[in-house]
């Protein structure tokens, strides 16, 4: 069959999986799961109800919660009555959801838990568009109405309804280029725009994703942790659904490290601060080990690194060497491995940069990190690895049927493709100007292929710093390199327009914690603790170790500890984690200003 229409495959798949696992879900310590006959039954129920609700075709539908399968049971059923529904991040402020809502009019709106649902109620009371608010999670307590439901209650509505004809006329009338739904931008500068992405933008995927990765299929199970309302996680549940994977969903990212050695996924999409983490944590260990342990490691690692290597660039392992890989594996590999679950076959990985340390290390131990580029623009992905032959530090190349060039005289990365949005929501001009006469999409990232064709990333043109000597500075990779360190949870950069580099440094407090109590260093506070002399000589050699190979003008040359987190919830951070630069340096002025002060600014 043909797709050229998600309410199809949806279709297709619950026929042909019934009484298989589509989706699971931990509620406390209860596993709950949804076959694919319950799944297609909900999202059906969800369908009927909302066109009792009035929703027209292409109208929007709105999701404000963190991830469980009754997001994806209404994201389907908006699909399946050909509405377009629209994410709003869980930890958004009620401001920035009623933007979203009178940005794309949304009439039903569902939210997640309590938080969520006081926010809506927030908006509801003085919006005209936000007509009903239906609340996934039964345990919330509502003000129960016409206008206010459980989801339950509002599948037993639709349940009742008689228009299952109506559903089937509009698939009916139902293309390609029906509009999928809306990826809100993050909003780092400037208000957030709707990218609007079409049917054919998934199918396009779906087909390029097909002739790139190591066979996904039925069999596989993803574990759906970064937040469905940030196109990556987004794109590629929809393609977890093409191929009728079994989706595990968790609602607390922070929790990651125990759910995935439960779920044991066979695939699933992070993004690279997840591999600093367990790159750190394992460092953190063997820093504590024995010397015995540690030389253990080293030449397991090496082994690892050898034959891991021979196989990508299809070349032949010795039985020497496929011996010594077979006793590391036994004796650390698949220990390490067991961090992640122990049966992952690959990790799609995008979002930012990623050190190529930290991709070898893990290719090395057996886990093939599916590294690429892409933006909410061109329905995620634009390159990513090839199984093989591919080289670590580079983003992959292009998929199959996507066209990518960098413009002569800016270094700018474009992109011509069916995986290219179709614009911005109500923004014509904001629209045109990201598009180039020949119709590429103009990224704002600047880059340059190898001699293998694959593209590496140069700059982020649009978070890229000019020290005050003309000096251009990447901070992302700054940030990423530093905060590689298992005593370092954050990293901001500062420098433009600026004399030299600097930054504000945030520890990880449980890690610094355990090395004061080893070197008997005392403190009553985080406060305290990260204005002694010790501990900011300490960072100041691992600063320093860390940007050895970096140009003179990059390296940090003062910095300040917080004894605090950058948080979604104080505005510091987008809901994707990525760094609110404006919001930190108008924060922190003073603190910045201080390490401007003149030579003798010190730490």
């Amino acid at each position: 069959m043909e797709y050229t229409h998600f309410s199809q495959i949806f279709n297709d798949r619950v026929k042909r999986y019934g009484e298989r696992t589509a989706l699971r879900y931990r509620d406390g310590e209860q596993w709950i799961e949804y076959t694919w006959r319950a799944f297609g039954e909900q999202a059906d129920a969800c369908a009927r109800a909302l066109l009792e609700c009035g929703v027209g075709e292409q109208a929007t539908v709105g999701i404000f919660s963190q991830n469980r399968p009754e997001w994806s049971i209404a994201d389907v059923a908006s699909l399946l009555i050909r509405a377009v529904p629209v994410a709003i991040y869980a930890t958004d402020t009620a401001k920035q959801a009623e933007y979203i809502v009178n940005d794309s009019e949304i009439s039903v709106l569902f939210v997640g838990d309590q938080d969520q649902y006081r926010k809506a109620m927030e908006v509801k009371k003085t919006n005209h568009f936000l007509k009903r608010v239906v609340v996934f999670n039964g345990r919330v307590a509502i003000d129960a109405g016409p206008d206010v439901m459980y989801f339950f209650d509002f599948l037993a509505m639709g349940r009742r309804s008689d228009r299952g004809a109506e559903i089937a006329q509009r698939q009916g009338r139902a293309g390609g280029d029906d509009l999928l739904c809306f990826i809100y931008t993050s909003g780092t500068t400037g208000e957030p725009k709707g990218v609007m992405l079409t049917h054919s933008n998934a199918l396009f995927q779906a087909g390029a994703h097909d002739g790139r990765l190591i066979n996904p299929n039925d069999g596989d199970v993803s574990l759906c942790f970064l937040p469905l309302s940030h196109v990556f996680e987004r794109m590629w549940t929809y393609y977890v659904l093409v191929k009728g994977m079994t989706n595990v969903y968790l609602d607390d990212p922070s929790k990651i490290i125990d759910y995935i050695q439960v779920v044991k996924p066979t695939i699933m999409c992070a993004v690279p601060r997840f591999y600093e983490k367990i790159y750190a944590a394992i460092n953190n260990k063997l820093a504590s080990a024995s010397p015995l342990k540690r030389a253990l490691f080293r030449w397991s690692l090496n082994a690892g690194r050898k034959r891991n290597g021979r196989k990508k660039d299809l070349r032949r392992v010795g039985p020497l060497l496929a011996l010594r890989y077979r006793i590391a594996d036994r004796l650390v590999l698949s220990k390490m491995r067991a961090l992640t679950g122990g049966r992952v076959r690959f990790f799609p990985c995008a979002g930012a940069p990623l050190s190529q340390e930290i991709e070898e290390f893990f290719y090395a131990m057996g886990i093939f990190i599916c590294y690429g580029y892409g933006l909410s623009e061109t329905s995620a992905t634009v390159t990513c690895h090839e199984p093989s032959r591919f080289r670590f530090g580079l983003v992959g190349t292009p998929l199959p049927g996507v066209e990518v060039r960098i413009d002569d005289e800016t270094g700018e990365i474009q992109v011509r493709g069916g995986n290219v949005m179709k614009g911005y929501y109500k923004k014509p001009d904001a629209t045109a100007e990201v598009f180039t006469a020949d119709g590429f999409f103009r990224t704002g990232d600047a880059g340059l292929f190898e001699d293998n064709g694959e593209l590496r990333i140069t700059d982020r043109i649009k978070d890229l710093m000019k020290t005050s000597g003309g000096k251009y500075i990447a901070p992302q990779l700054i940030e990423s390199t530093v905060g590689a360190d298992h005593l370092i949870e954050q990293v901001c950069i500062i420098g433009d327009q600026r004399k030299y580099v600097t930054a504000i440094i945030v520890p990880n407090f449980v890690n610094l914690m355990e090395h004061c109590a080893a070197v008997g260093i005392e403190y009553t506070t985080n406060e305290e603790m990260v204005k002694r002399q010790e501990i900011i000589d300490l960072y100041r050699v691992r600063i320093d170790t860390a940007m050895a190979e970096f140009a003179r003008f990059e390296r940090v040359k003062y910095f300040r500890l917080l004894p605090h987190e950058f948080t979604i919830e104080s505005g510091e951070m987008t809901p994707t984690m990525k760094l609110k630069r404006k919001v930190i340096f108008q924060r922190y002025g003073s603190l910045i200003d201080s390490m401007y002060a003149g030579e003798g600014g010190g730490e």
